[in-house]
């Protein structure tokens, strides 16, 4: 199993994440992809030996770091976390466990139905998105957003991801909705940090725009 952490100015938090992914027992391979942070954040990940790392030479986006991690990852499920510690590590084992099972080939961790602390803001951007994902495609998950989507390394190199901001996520749920591949939701706590790194306005247009033009990209 493969993590791929995206990271963007978190010298305050990159090794904790680091440690408690490493602390879960079960992950053999850790990439973490640095989007060109100027905080320090690069200097920690280059005193850390047991990592691979991906230095961009200039800031693109979380899908793009997401894209260059997939180039090189080598177990046979990536998890995509994000370095702020919103999400928990520790509920890997229970996110890999349908795909282990060999019941799907798709895990999305569920704030929604895990009962997650959001801002409200970004609680209703998050509803409303994933409302517009399941008319369109005529789905029922409950978390379109989600940072934890586990997915089988070959099906999700298969979907020839492009994005490079955060249109990454709708991008890789329209194209697996559109395989019918059958998505497994599993119930994950998180905690919305009040500061940071959010989706903002321009962002949630992309998004948006990002879902009608998959629906009817061939």
């Amino acid at each position: 199993m493969t993590v791929i952490i995206p990271v963007y100015n978190e010298k305050d938090n990159i090794n904790a994440v680091i440690d408690v992914v490493k602390s879960v027992g079960i992950v053999q391979e850790i990439i973490v992809v640095d989007d060109f942070s100027v905080d320090g954040t690069r200097d920690l990940l280059r005193k850390r030996k047991e990592i691979k790392t991906i230095f961009h030479e200039k800031n693109r986006g979380k899908g793009a770091a997401v894209r260059s991690g997939l180039q090189i990852a080598s177990g046979d499920i990536v998890i995509i976390q994000d370095a702020d510690l919103e999400y928990s590590p520790k509920q890997y084992p229970q996110l890999i466990k349908p795909i282990k099972e060999k019941k799907t080939s798709v895990v999305y961790g569920s704030r929604i139905l895990g009962k997650g602390s959001f801002l409200k803001s970004s609680y209703f951007a998050n509803r409303f998105l994933t409302f517009l994902t399941n008319v369109l495609f005529g789905s029922h998950i409950s978390d379109m957003e989600t940072c934890y989507k586990v997915i089988k390394t070959e099906l999700l190199r298969d979907l020839h991801l492009i994005s490079s901001r955060f249109e990454i996520e709708p991008e890789i749920t329209c194209k697996i909705l559109k395989r019918k591949e059958k998505i497994v939701e599993i119930p994950i706590s998180y905690t919305g940090r009040k500061k940071g790194k959010k989706i903002g306005v321009t962002d949630g247009i992309q998004a948006i725009w990002s879902l009608v033009k998959w629906k009817f990209k061939k």
